[in-house]
């Protein structure tokens, strides 16, 4: 078992305003208060940089940390792990109007996953769109996200119900102390982005609120 928190923004995000080291701090500090968790993925808005590598930081502070990206498409955002050279041949990153189902389809061809993020979120959330595009291969949604309010979390919760998909969390975290809220449990080991994907390909996760996280340092 391995428990990762799915979504978050470092400093290399624009909007964001954690390190990754301030990050492995503060999830030390919390598992010295009792959180289990085992790492966090890096999802930065819009990009994938193939050098970036923060083994040493994850040595230090003796968790997992990897990377994947938060995409913006012509329906919503989607998370999409396993990033590799099919998909960053294919589509421009930046682009915020790259078509959706064609980023799903590369995504799984290419041993990749994209999964839509923060689904009940009002405009950009894949509840806008799945009735009108189905999407068939989406097996997998972020059914919590910790920037979610209430009546976006009740439209993820009610979109899982009826189409019976995949949940997972993540804290969306941009600032240091929102990291570690939301965390979805790998019924398998992790040890590597492919662990990851195939995890949630198997759908042998579960999504996990953390109790008594503080919201503030000590």
């Amino acid at each position: 078992m391995t428990i990762l928190d799915m979504h978050n923004h470092s400093v290399a995000s624009d909007d964001a305003r954690a390190t990754v080291e301030q990050y492995a701090k503060w999830l030390d500090m919390l598992r010295r208060k009792g959180l289990e968790i085992d790492g966090f993925v890096l999802t930065e808005h819009r990009q994938f940089d193939t050098q970036r590598n923060y083994d040493e930081i994850a040595e230090r502070y003796v968790l997992k940390i990897f990377n994947a990206a938060e995409l913006d498409t012509d329906a919503g955002h989607f998370l999409v792990y396993g990033m590799n050279e099919p998909i960053l041949k294919r589509f421009d990153l930046a682009d915020v109007t790259m078509h959706a189902e064609d980023l799903v389809e590369v995504a799984d061809d290419s041993g990749a996953i994209a999964v839509p993020a923060h689904v009940g979120r009002y405009n950009i959330g894949f509840c806008e769109f799945v009735e009108r595009r189905p999407f068939p291969s989406v097996r997998v949604v972020e059914h919590l996200n910790g920037g979610s309010n209430d009546d976006e979390a009740a439209r993820a919760q009610q979109l899982l119900a009826e189409r019976g998909y995949v949940g997972i969390a993540g804290s969306d975290a941009h600032f240091v102390n929102r990291i570690g809220r939301y965390l979805t449990r790998f019924l398998d080991p992790v040890g590597s982005m492919e662990d990851i994907v195939a995890g949630l390909r198997a759908g042998r996760v579960e999504p996990l609120i953390a109790d008594n996280v503080p919201s503030r340092a000590p």
